[in-house]
């Protein structure tokens, strides 16, 4: 994955959460689970819509927690077929916001899910604080579904 983001030029905050944002990228990329429990904070304002038909999909507060919700992840979805671009990746002093496209298929029931999404990301002494992910959950509820 690569991408170039915006950052306004000679500003050192902005410069830093563009470094740690690589490396959660670079470790989501590699799965580095341990990686990324150094990444966030001890406490994370995470925001994801819980969605109870979706396992991987729950409230977390912990990094350890953020952390784990990317190995539910692999374990729920079928790794040939996860994927995900990015469009934007803009950067505005601690804070970092990507947009892109997500999709993947649910190994329980073979569906495939695809949509659009954002993620804002807050660092803050060098590690992630806030996590807010906006997805289609709709696509991804109704691809854990079986039957329908």
């Amino acid at each position: 994955m690569s991408v170039t983001p915006t950052t306004p030029a000679g500003d050192p905050v902005a410069e830093a959460t563009r470094s740690v944002v690589g490396d959660f990228l670079a470790a989501r990329l590699a799965g580095d689970t341990g990686w990324l429990v150094e990444l966030f904070a001890d406490e994370v304002d995470w925001l994801l819509a819980d969605n109870p038909v979706v396992p991987w999909i729950r409230p977390r507060s912990t990094g350890a927690e953020a952390a784990a919700q990317f190995s539910e992840l692999s374990e729920h979805v079928v790794p040939e077929d996860a994927r995900a671009s990015i469009d934007t990746f803009l950067v505005d002093g601690t804070d970092a916001v990507l947009f892109g496209q997500l999709a993947g298929t649910v190994r329980a029931t073979g569906k495939s899910f695809e949509g659009p999404f954002a993620l804002r990301l807050t660092v803050e002494d060098g590690r992630i604080t806030r996590h807010h992910l906006y997805e289609n959950s709709v696509s991804i509820a109704e691809a854990c579904v079986p039957g329908t």
